[in-house]
């Protein structure tokens, strides 16, 4: 071994004992400080796992006993009650207000705009599903879809035709073929008559087993007319 890498190794080590000490030394001057930082993690890390134990976990169960009321309102089309409640039940809106913070209360809000949207709410209808947001791809389709529809009621063609094509974007037979004809529509509406023609084509060529897709052909017919 040359003395120069030699010399070189020595260094190293010095520079590694020296880095060492001054961790020491650090430690050492800040003990109480950093035993102090590492309590107060524990007590976060703690109290997260409490709070999430202890108050939001039987906070969502009840969220989810309370909701199931207002929601076989919903399914019956009693809108009004499913909103607002029967004297005993809470609706949506009450739930909103006292578990919005659980998943259960952010799915009242779903409710409580396709609610108003039967209603003929459009406005209030507008409010809750722009505030709405779920990682569920049916259930995210289905609001994008009645949010749609609230614009379409409201005269605001152009986010009703965005909110179409959000939901029609969600690739599931069951929502996108009703959106991708609804945004057909839309299109012939403002006389966009190409892409009221590509609409209904996706419906032939995706979704050729819909409901849909058996009777989109006087449509496709009629805006292809218009194209020439």
């Amino acid at each position: 071994m040359s003395k120069e890498k030699h010399t070189h190794q020595d260094d190293s080590f010095e520079n590694v004992e020296s880095a060492l000490s001054k961790t020491e030394h650090f430690i050492e001057e800040n003990q109480n400080r950093l035993s102090m930082i590492a309590l107060a993690i524990i007590i976060i890390v703690a109290g997260y796992w409490g709070i999430k134990k202890f108050y939001f976990m039987p906070l969502e169960q009840e969220a989810q006993k309370t909701i199931f009321y207002a929601q076989q309102y919903f399914e019956k089309d009693s809108f009004n009650l499913a909103l607002n409640g029967d004297g005993q039940n809470a609706g949506f809106l009450e739930i909103i207000e006292d578990y919005g913070s659980t998943t259960a209360g952010n799915l009242a809000v779903y409710y409580a705009g396709v609610s108003n949207l039967h209603l003929g709410n459009y406005n209030e209808a507008v409010d809750f599903l722009k505030g709405f947001s779920t990682s569920e791809e049916m259930i995210a389709a289905t609001a994008a879809g009645a949010l749609g529809d609230a614009y379409a009621e409201l005269g605001q063609n152009d986010d009703a035709i965005a909110q179409y094509k959000d939901a029609a974007s969600y690739d599931n037979t069951l929502t996108a073929p009703t959106y991708l004809m609804k945004l057909g529509a839309m299109y012939e509406a403002k006389a966009d008559y190409k892409a009221a023609v590509e609409a209904y084509k996706t419906i032939k060529d995706d979704y050729a087993t819909s409901a849909e897709a058996r009777q989109v052909d006087k449509y496709l017919t009629r805006a292809e007319l218009q194209l020439k």
